[in-house]
């Protein structure tokens, strides 16, 4: 899956309403002189939380003379987008978000509180690719053979996730898809538990991000098939991409994100980018993302915002050929 999102860019895909005005034109950047905050969508120690934590400090006296990272979990995401939604547009609340809140929930809840054009996307800060794996005992070593394996069991294969609904269950849907197997989805409240579970033998794969499995695939306890990223991971030099092992249409990356509210002033929203561009210029930041799996990612809110809805757009029909409705 090849999201042909710079193309579109380049080809000027429109920006519009309060996106154009807050981000498209190029503005004086105006930093702020008092306390701002990043809502993070999912809780403390997770992954969405170290990379806000991250960045809110090396934010620091660049973009507010504070910047500190307020948690407000709950419904997947959900509860801190209503919230930045509602925040004065002031530059004082940014929020730290993963891509799928905009571009696969719109399409799975027929009830959301929030649109796109409630906020301004400000840039991405990081991204990372999914990973098919099983347990180092398994026969499996790479796609191909893994399709052998499953169909000498007549497809009777079951995967976990770390939830309906989320980039990976989509992800691996399309996978199975690809290689053309019959795979049961089981679900789950995270990652953690999924991978217990594979351990324990009660599922045969699990879908989670690259770096969610690589602690236990160094530890000798998993084997990775395959990555989504468009190139190798620098760290896990010896796994191959998915497209290097004929599927190119898998490639594909999750990423998570800044957003301010709609109606924040230009010269704020590029005073937010610059300090993003600040932060990710730092080898600490760097070393410390790269360590987690994750690869440094940004871009100008222009151009983010059309990658954002390149992106709902492409897994618009994913989700409808599923058949898949998440519970309100």
């Amino acid at each position: 899956m090849n999201h042909p999102l710079s193309r579109r860019a380049a080809l000027g895909l429109s920006i519009t309403g309060a996106l154009a005005a807050g981000a498209a034109k190029p503005s004086r950047a105006q930093s702020l002189n008092r306390v701002a905050r990043i809502i993070n969508g999912f809780p403390p120690g997770g992954a969405s939380d170290n990379v806000a934590r991250l960045y809110a400090e090396h934010m620091r006296g660049v973009y507010a003379p504070q910047v500190i990272v307020e948690a407000r979990s709950g419904a997947g995401g959900r509860l801190a987008l209503e919230a930045a939604k509602g925040a004065t547009p002031d530059g004082t609340t940014l929020v730290h978000m993963a891509a799928g809140q905009f571009t696969i929930y719109p399409h799975i809840y027929r009830r959301l509180a929030y649109d796109l054009s409630d906020f301004i996307p400000v840039s991405p800060v990081v991204s990372y690719p999914q990973s098919l794996v099983v347990k180092a005992d398994h026969p499996a070593r790479n796609l191909a053979e893994f399709t052998e394996w499953a169909k000498r069991r007549n497809g009777e294969i079951s995967y976990g996730t770390p939830g309906a609904g989320t980039w990976t269950h989509f992800m691996t849907m399309q996978i199975a898809r690809a290689l053309g197997l019959g795979m049961t989805h089981v679900p789950y409240r995270g990652t953690a538990p999924a991978l217990q579970d594979l351990l324990g033998g009660q599922i045969h794969a699990v879908s989670c991000t690259a770096g969610d499995a690589t602690e236990l695939y160094r530890a000798g306890a998993l084997r990775i098939l395959g990555i989504s990223a468009p190139e190798r991971a620098p760290r896990l030099p010896e796994i191959m991409t998915y497209a290097e092992q004929g599927y190119p249409e898998l490639t594909s990356e999750e990423w998570f994100g800044l957003f301010l509210p709609a109606r924040t002033p230009g010269p704020v929203v590029e005073a937010a980018y610059q300090a993003v561009l600040t932060a990710a210029a730092k080898p600490e930041l760097r070393a410390a993302l790269e360590r987690m799996e994750y690869r440094v990612t940004t871009s100008p809110p222009a151009e983010f915002a059309a990658r954002v809805r390149a992106e709902r757009d492409h897994w618009g029909p994913v989700v409808a050929a599923s058949g898949f409705q998440a519970e309100e």
